[in-house]
């Protein structure tokens, strides 16, 4: 089976998260091939917009952990890298479909998103403190911006769940449906934008976004230079342990 789906029809690239028996969490491999898709759909006139879903019950639980901590990224050019510069810089509409948990890049990956339609049964996470890390995806100024400073402190420092209700109040996601609707939801939309002069939606797009190109830049690579120091650090080697070991983490000696 395809951890990857990608289907291409009337000018809308839908990418699925096809990995549900492992509630979609993220390997090295998953994420080569959505950014080898959203450079395709980049660069072909053909694919006006981009929709990202998963499954009805989940959307992702972010990294898959056993992949990571055997291969975990060491590069720029690291497929998470990849996928992360993909996203953050594609010019043309992006939009994604949110049911069930959202965890780590799970809701980073939204921030970069143009349009997000959830479930009522979503739940975003970014427990990366709670792994001995930082945050990924340009989030730390990103969730600032849009949250205000003491929300995104409580959703990246106590790294706790928060539900569509306060996700929609942030304006981190459009609109909340019942679950079995939010993917044809997002369907809809993307085929009302694949109908307008894409030249005017990738401009309106590139106005919006022009404050904040550089400092996203900027504060990603900081990050992704932050994440590796710290991956290599106690705190999470015991964050790690602790998971494939089902325990509790004792993070009081480091």
């Amino acid at each position: 089976m395809t951890d990857i789906l990608k289907d291409i029809a009337n000018g809308v690239m839908t990418i699925t998260l096809n990995r549900v028996d492992k509630k979609n969490s993220i390997t090295s491999a998953m994420y080569a091939a959505m950014a080898d898709a959203l450079e395709q759909a980049q660069n072909d006139a053909a694919v006006r917009v981009v929709v990202f879903q998963g499954h009805e019950t989940i959307f992702s639980a972010g990294n898959d952990i056993g992949d990571f901590l055997n291969g975990p990224a060491s590069t720029q050019e690291s497929p998470v890298f990849r996928f992360l510069r993909g996203i953050s810089t594609f010019p043309k509409p992006v939009l994604a479909a949110v049911c069930g948990p959202a965890v780590g890049i799970g809701t980073t990956m939204l921030f970069h998103c143009d349009l997000v339609y959830a479930g009522d049964n979503a739940a975003f996470s970014m427990p990366f403190v709670n792994l001995g890390l930082c945050p990924e995806a340009a989030s730390s100024y990103l969730a600032p911006q849009l949250m205000g400073y003491s929300r995104a402190a409580e959703a990246l420092l106590l790294g706790e769940p928060f539900m569509a209700e306060a996700a929609l109040e942030m304006g981190l996601i459009s609109r909340i449906v019942p679950p079995t609707e939010a993917a044809a939801l997002a369907q809809r939309q993307a085929q009302k934008l694949a109908a307008k002069p894409l030249s005017s939606l990738i401009e309106t797009k590139r106005l919006m976004k022009k404050g904040q190109v550089n400092i996203v830049a900027e504060r990603m690579a900081e990050e992704g230079a932050s994440f590796g120091r710290l991956l290599r650090e106690p705190a999470a080697r015991e964050a790690f342990t602790a998971f494939m070991e089902k325990r509790k983490p004792d993070f009081s000696k480091v």
